[in-house]
């Protein structure tokens, strides 16, 4: 009986040491960071959201339309987050300090241009 209980106790100690191994691994080079944009609409997330997730390191991305945050969780080893707020900035849309990208701004709709939201939402 004290030789299955100490079985099970080994049991158990081992499945925790195994699941701490496994979750140290995969966070290991991934960052989360979340970046206040200039995105006024459905159309500003799908197209900011687009362009992050098909990013290489990029691992995530969601825009939060009410607080204009963008979540990004990315690898470290491809991508900074200077190069993160650059991406966004470069589809025209303001990335916390760095400021938007005016040629790619002037392309966007009109309504993606206004502070007001879009008819198309």
């Amino acid at each position: 009986m004290k030789t299955m209980k100490n079985l099970g106790i080994l049991i158990v100690l081992f499945a925790l040491t195994s699941f701490t191994f496994n979750t140290s691994n995969d966070s290991k080079g991934v960052k989360t960071i979340k970046v206040l944009t200039s995105a006024v609409c459905g159309e500003c997330k799908e197209r900011i959201e687009k362009e992050l997730n098909y990013t290489k390191g990029v691992v995530f991305a969601e825009l939060d339309l009410e607080t204009k945050e963008v979540t990004v969780k990315y690898k470290t080893k491809h991508l900074s987050e200077k190069q993160v707020k650059e991406v966004i900035a470069g589809i025209g849309y303001d990335a916390g300090e760095t400021k938007r990208n005016e040629e790619a701004f002037n392309k966007l709709p009109k309504c993606c241009q206004s502070a007001g939201h879009c008819s198309r939402d």
